[in-house]
C-alpha cells in the first residue's frame, strides 16, 4: 500500500517515511500543503491513506482536509496534531479526518492507527456536501438552502441523511426503520409514515430542487 505523508519538518517527516517502509508501506514525503493536494488530485487512486501534519506553513492539516472533502476526495486521513485538548480533536475528526495522532507518538501506536484505519469500509460520507440545492452538514446535523438553515427534529435528519446517502435510488422501509429507531419503536406501525409526512411538507415548501417519492408498499426514493 502507498502511503503519502505531508510534513514540513525535514528530519520527522524522513523518520516517518523510514518507520512505514521498514513495515512494508510505500510511502511519498511532500512538505508543502498545496503540493499534496494537486498530487491527490492527480493520482488519488495511488495512495491508501494520506498522513498529514496540522501546523502547516500556508494551508494546515485542518484546512487541507476540509478542502479534499468538500472536492470528492475520500482517501482516509490521519491528521499529526500537537495539540491535546478535546475540543481540537473533534474538529479535526468534524473537518473530515478519520483519525489523528498526538505527538509525541510512539512508531507502533501510529501503525496500529494506519492499519485500523485501513480495515474500515472504503465508501467514506464527506461531512459537508450538497443533494441537489441542499447542503447537508453531518457534523451538525443541519441541512441550508444558501445561508437559510431548514428546520428539521432529530429523526427528520436522520432519515434524510440516510436517503440523501443513496440519492435517487429506492430506500426500503425496513432499512430506515433499522437505521433511525430502535428496536422497541419499529412495532409502530406508523411511526415512519409520520415522519416521512413532516419531511416531505418541509422540503416541498421551496424550490430546493429535490423531493421524496413514496415507493407504495416498498419505501422512499430522494430525488435530485
Amino acid at each position: 500500500m502507498r502511503l503519502l505523508i505531508v510534513e514540513d519538518e525535514e528530519v520527522l517527516g524522513e523518520n516517518l517515511k523510514k518507520i512505514l517502509e521498514m513495515r512494508g508501506f510505500a510511502v511519498d514525503l511532500l512538505a508543502d500543503a498545496l503540493k499534496a493536494r494537486t498530487r491527490l488530485h492527480l493520482y488519488k487512486d495511488e495512495y491508501s491513506l494520506l498522513l498529514l501534519d496540522l501546523g502547516l506553513p500556508g494551508m494546515d492539516g485542518q484546512t487541507l482536509t476540509r478542502n479534499l472533502r468538500e472536492r470528492g476526495l475520500t482517501i482516509p486521513i490521519i491528521i499529526l496534531t500537537g495539540k491535546s485538548d478535546t475540543k481540537n480533536k473533534i474538529e479535526l475528526l468534524n473537518s473530515g479526518a478519520d483519525d489523528y495522532v498526538v505527538k509525541p507518538f510512539s512508531s507502533d501506536e501510529l501503525v496500529a492507527r494506519i492499519n485500523s484505519v485501513l480495515r474500515r469500509p472504503a465508501k467514506v460520507i464527506p461531512p459537508s456536501r450538497k443533494i441537489g440545492s441542499i447542503e447537508i452538514d453531518s457534523a451538525t446535523h443541519r441541512l441550508r438552502y444558501g445561508t437559510t438553515e431548514i428546520p428539521l427534529t432529530t429523526k427528520e435528519y436522520s432519515l434524510f441523511e440516510c436517503l440523501s446517502n443513496r440519492p435517487n435510488e429506492v430506500v426500503t422501509r425496513d432499512e430506515l426503520c433499522t437505521q433511525v429507531w430502535d428496536f422497541n419503536s419499529l412495532s409502530w406501525s406508523n411511526v415512519l409514515d409520520v415522519h416521512m409526512k413532516n419531511l416531505r411538507k418541509k422540503l416541498h415548501q421551496s424550490d430546493y430542487g429535490t423531493h421524496l417519492e413514496t415507493i407504495r408498499g416498498i419505501g422512499y426514493r430522494l430525488v435530485v
